[in-house]
C-alpha cells in the first residue's frame, strides 16, 4: 500500500522530453494521472506528461477495442475483491467475452459495499483504473429480498437495452447462492456465467498471491476469524495461519477482501488503511481508504 507523504517532483517526459511537474499540486491530494480514464503502467522515471498520456492512452483504449470486437459482452458483478478479480482475469485471458460492465451493490446512505464495506470511491477507482464502465446498483442495509431482486431486475433491464444477455460471478462452489442467480437471472433473459466454479479454493488462493495479485482484508466474520486479520495483507503468511475450519477463499463469508494492485491493472491503486469498526457484534471492519 502506498505512503501518506508525495510530493511534487519535476520530470522529463518519456516520450517528447518535455519537463512537467508529477505529483499532487494546486490543492490537489493526488496527481493529475489519477483521474485519467485509463491508467498507464508508469513505474517511476517513465513517466509521460499530460498531453502524451492522453495521447497514449488513447491509442491503447483503440487496440483495445479492436482486440475485443466480436466477443459476447457480459456484465461482471463486483464487489472489489480477490474473487472478482480473478473472474476478471478468466474472462480477459478466454478470448470469447468482453466485459461490458462492472456491477457493484452500493448501501444506501453509507456509500459502501454491502458486506465488504468497502468505499464506493475505491471501487469508482478501480473501474478507471481497469478502463471499464461501472454500473452502481444501490440497495437497503439488511436489504430484504425483495428490494434486491427489484433493484437486480432494474439493473438486468438497462444491461440488456444495451446489448448485454450475460451476467458474471465470482462465486466458487456455493450451489444454493448459483441456484438464487440463475433464477433470477432467467426471468430477465440472462445467462449466468461462473469462470472460477468448482476450481479448488486452496489452488486460487494461492494462484492469487504467487501471480501477485494485491489484496487487504476489509472485513472479518469474528465467528470463523480472530478480528486481528482484518486490515491484513492476504499473503502468503496469512493462508497459513487461517484455521482449519476456514475456506481459503473466504467463500463462506469468513473474510472479504479489497484488491489493489496486480495483473489486470495497469498500476496499482494507492491505499492506506483507515480507523477500525465493528457490524452487528459480529463483523470486524477495517477502513481502506485512497492515500
Amino acid at each position: 500500500m502506498a505512503s501518506d507523504h508525495r510530493r511534487p517532483k519535476e520530470k522529463i517526459c518519456a516520450s517528447c522530453g518535455r519537463r512537467f511537474v508529477c505529483g499532487p499540486q494546486d490543492g490537489r491530494a493526488s496527481c493529475w494521472c489519477e483521474d485519467l480514464p485509463h491508467a498507464l503502467p508508469f513505474t517511476g522515471d517513465d513517466c509521460a506528461c499530460p498531453d502524451c498520456a492522453r495521447a497514449q492512452i488513447e491509442r491503447l483504449a483503440k487496440a483495445r477495442e479492436e482486440k475485443l470486437a466480436g466477443r459476447e459482452g457480459v456484465a461482471l458483478f463486483w464487489s472489489g475483491g480477490k474473487d472478482g478479480a480473478l473472474a476478471l482475469d478468466r474472462l480477459a485471458a478466454g478470448g470469447r467475452y468482453r466485459v461490458a460492465a462492472l456491477v457493484t451493490s452500493v448501501v444506501e446512505g453509507e456509500d459502501r459495499v454491502g458486506m465488504h464495506g468497502v468505499r464506493t470511491e475505491l471501487i469508482r477507482a478501480q473501474a478507471l483504473r481497469l478502463g471499464l464502465p461501472l454500473r452502481l446498483m444501490p440497495i437497503a442495509r439488511d436489504c430484504p429480498d425483495s428490494l434486491y431482486e427489484k433493484r437486480l431486475g432494474e439493473c438486468l433491464e438497462e444491461l440488456r437495452a444495451e446489448g448485454v444477455r450475460t451476467a458474471a460471478f465470482g462465486d466458487i462452489f456455493l450451489e444454493d447462492l448459483r441456484r438464487w442467480r440463475d433464477e433470477r437471472l432467467a426471468k430477465a433473459g440472462f445467462l449466468g456465467l461462473y469462470p472460477l466454479w468448482g476450481q479448488d479454493t486452496a489452488a486460487l488462493a494461492r494462484e492469487f498471491v504467487s501471480r501477485r495479485f494485491r489484496a487487504v482484508l476489509s472485513c472479518v466474520d469474528t465467528r470463523a476469524l480472530d478480528a486481528s486479520f482484518a486490515g491484513r495483507e492476504l499473503d502468503e503468511k496469512l493462508l497459513r495461519e487461517l484455521p482449519a475450519s476456514a475456506d481459503p477463499c473466504g467463500e463462506r463469508g469468513e473474510y472479504h477482501t479489497l484488491v489493489y494492485a496486480g495483473p489486470i491493472f495497469p498500476r496499482p491503486l494507492r491505499v492506506r488503511l483507515g480507523g477500525a469498526f465493528a457490524r452487528d457484534g459480529r463483523f470486524q471492519y477495517r477502513d481502506i481508504v485512497p492515500a
